[in-house]
């Protein structure tokens, strides 16, 4: 049986919200928000702060974190043991003991944060990765409110720095394709991906079923 389904996927393809449609269908929690959520719990930052810094490498990125930190404390940073400064390497080895917790939870969908990599011993663990067209994912953020030049930039910059960030801290390159049960292209809208990564679901279900019965 299956136990959780974890979507990877590329900036600004709509994963997230395949996701929510996905957990909302099958009644499961989903790990997206309150995935980093977890992360800033078990870093003692805040959400905020760890998106500013998650899937980044450079040196300027951390350079911002800390400037966020410094206004949070009003001009100067609290002691050492009261703060874990975050940077590249502690965000990928919290983010596996987070995904633990969203697996441990209960029936779950969880988005990215390395789920794919980190449960990929699991046989009961469908991994899925989404991705799309630069133009429409393009068009998709400027929908929701992003300026033409900064969803542009976006689209082109962001996963170059996540594919960074996996290969200096996991060692993979990104997408490691081999990783997947599936790959949906969400061009064709996220209501009918998310529609076709649950048939595909019940059907890896339906035969590890049939080969752990007929192993027996």
């Amino acid at each position: 049986m299956i136990r959780a389904i974890t979507i990877e996927r590329e900036f600004g393809c709509g994963g997230s919200k395949v996701a929510s449609l996905v957990a909302s269908r099958l009644s499961w929690r989903l790990w997206d928000e309150e995935l980093t959520r977890e992360i800033a719990r078990l870093t003692n930052c805040t959400p905020q702060a760890v998106e500013q810094r998650e899937w980044r490498t450079d040196a300027r990125a951390y350079r911002i974190l800390e400037d966020f930190l410094r206004g949070a404390f009003e001009g100067r940073l609290p002691p050492i043991d009261r703060l874990q400064l975050l940077d590249a390497r502690r965000i990928a080895a919290v983010s596996e003991q987070a995904v633990v917790t969203a697996f441990s939870s209960g029936p779950s969908v969880i988005v990215g944060r390395g789920s794919d990599y980190f449960l990929r011993n699991r046989n009961d663990v469908f991994r899925v990765f989404v991705y799309g067209s630069r133009d429409c994912k393009i068009r998709r953020l400027i929908a929701t409110g992003v300026p033409q030049d900064a969803a542009i930039k976006q689209v082109d910059t962001t996963d170059k720095h996540r594919a960074a960030f996996v290969a200096r801290n996991l060692g993979l390159k990104w997408p490691n394709r081999c990783l997947y049960h599936a790959m949906f292209n969400t061009d064709a809208g996220e209501s009918c991906v998310a529609s076709l990564l649950l048939q595909c679901a019940k059907q890896f279900e339906s035969d590890s079923e049939m080969a752990i019965d007929s192993s027996g």
